[in-house]
């Protein structure tokens, strides 16, 4: 066991221990993959959609592997990608302090390195969990550290297949477009990345002001003294639950459509390398199996967030209460279930995301290509589920596939790297535990493709290496003697 005492203080001494440990593996690896231009427009391998963990780990491991000509785009500013600092409302992470995520292997790049050297070991081992905001500080370290491309304030708008098997990915920046020409395509795009929030349709007749879902940015200092409805009795609904109370609501109202809460997380007591690896090679019923089982289960929110909560006296919980009725009446609105009438002056969805591609106005001109597993798997007999019906089919590199072969071969080419994955993949894509697996499953799915599809240029450069090993003076050629000029040779008896 190493000597613990002598771990680094300080980020810089931190960084300088990742700097000499990646140097002792030969990481990155050189940079291999031949340059493209197109109309004197240099090609870019790989885009990646996201800047938030998943897409800073997926640019960490294609740069390991030597694809160093590959861009992050994100349309937060710097510091403020993914959930953390936005619509996070947690205290902490959900997740355990140990738990290495985007670390990729490197003892050097966790999240305990990094808290360490700029806390202190007794402060490690007196933390609970990590405070969200300082996972964000970490990531942007993270980022900072390994030297990634990213740039900020960037949307994608469009993603658009060419006739020569590439993409255009139109972007827009500051009010100026720009189309780049990427070979892969990676979408980061986190919980709602084929599609959005979730709110049910019986809100539809009721005007914005009134409500929100917990993924929207909210005023919860306007919500003080007011009467607040949450729906849901997932983690983010008791955060948010909770986030409004600390700001003062006046009452708080928790609805929740089972008889109690959720009380077991299933997957947590699986969790293995075995799950990690092996989920993807699990036969299709079995996948649906595993995961209709755990969603139907559902995952219980952390006990900290539900005592968060039900520590104000003006927090009533109602069990056995689904939403029947919403009523707009004035300046309020009236939630009725099978127990009561409920008057709230603000309302706050905590449903989860949908998949539904048309949400996406980027993948419009692909989305119709793109096979889903209701298009080719028989939902077994009392196992309907909206969600995995409507999760994409996904290749070994999380690629998407064709709904009707040949019709859009450009889909190849486009990696769902973000929670729908988890159907095809499992649990590899949008929480910490895994991240790093499935980044390296992702990096080295594109880095076969793009080795097969330049392989005239490979085979070529083979062709015309010319280095020598031997320069010819390290060993003289003797078959110029004749058998009968040999001094006879025996066998030592």
């Amino acid at each position: 066991m190493s000597d613990l005492s002598s771990f680094p203080n300080g980020l810089d001494a931190l960084a300088a221990r990742l700097r000499q440990d990646l140097a002792w593996l030969e990481l990155p690896a050189k940079s291999w993959v031949p340059p493209r231009d197109v109309d004197g427009q240099r090609v870019v391998d790989v885009v990646i959609i996201g800047g938030g963990m998943a897409g800073l780990v997926a640019s960490g491991m294609l740069k390991r592997l030597g694809v160093a000509n590959h861009v992050v785009l994100d349309k937060a500013p710097a510091g403020r990608e993914g959930p953390w600092v936005t619509f996070a409302r947690m205290r902490t992470l959900r997740s355990p302090k140990q738990l290495t995520g985007p670390a990729m292997g490197l003892p050097a790049l966790t999240f305990r390195a990094y808290y360490e050297a700029l806390h202190g070991r007794e402060a490690w081992v007196a933390l609970d969990r990590a405070p969200r905001e300082t996972w964000m500080d970490y990531l942007v370290w993270y980022r900072r550290v390994l030297d990634l491309p990213v740039r900020n304030g960037v949307t994608a708008d469009a993603i658009l297949p060419r006739a020569d098997g590439m993409l255009d990915i139109v972007c827009r920046q500051a009010g100026r477009t720009e189309t780049m020409i990427a070979r892969h395509l990676v979408l980061a795009t986190g919980r709602d990345g084929l599609g959005g929030p979730f709110v049910p349709p019986i809100a539809d007749d009721i005007e914005r002001t009134f409500w929100a879902h917990t993924a929207d940015a909210i005023d919860f200092a306007a919500l003080r003294g007011k009467r607040i409805g949450v729906v849901g009795a997932g983690a983010s609904a008791m955060d948010n639950a909770a986030t409004a109370l600390e700001a003062g609501a006046g009452r708080l109202d928790l609805f929740v459509r089972r008889t109690d809460l959720p009380r077991i997380n299933k997957f947590t007591g699986i969790g293995s390398q075995g799950v990690v690896h092996g989920f993807a090679g699990l036969p299709d019923d079995w996948k649906w199996r595993f995961l209709n089982y755990a969603m139907r289960e559902q995952t219980p929110p952390p006990r900290p967030s539900v005592l968060r909560v039900s520590a104000f006296p003006q927090a009533h919980l109602h069990l056995e209460s689904p939403i029947a009725g919403l009523e707009q009446d004035g300046d309020h609105v009236v939630v009725t279930t099978p127990k009561g009438r409920y008057p709230v002056d603000f309302l706050i969805f905590g449903t989860g995301f949908k998949i539904e591609l048309t949400n996406r106005p980027e993948l419009a001109a692909v989305a119709p290509y793109i096979r889903l597993w209701r298009n080719r798997f028989p939902v077994p007999a009392g196992m309907g589920n909206g969600e995995l019906e409507a999760s994409p089919d996904l290749g070994d590199a999380f690629e998407f596939l064709e709904a009707e072969p040949g019709a859009c071969p450009a889909l190849s080419r486009i990696h769902c790297f973000n929670f729908p994955a988890t159907l095809s993949h499992g649990k590899l894509t949008g929480d910490i535990p895994a991240i790093s697996e499935g980044a390296d499953r992702l990096a080295r799915g594109i880095v076969r493709a793009l080795f097969v599809a330049d392989r005239e240029r490979h085979f070529a450069d083979l062709q015309a290496f010319d280095t020598p090993e031997l320069l010819g003076d390290e060993w003289a050629d003797d078959e110029t003697e004749t058998l009968s000029e040999r001094p006879s040779e025996r066998i030592p008896t």
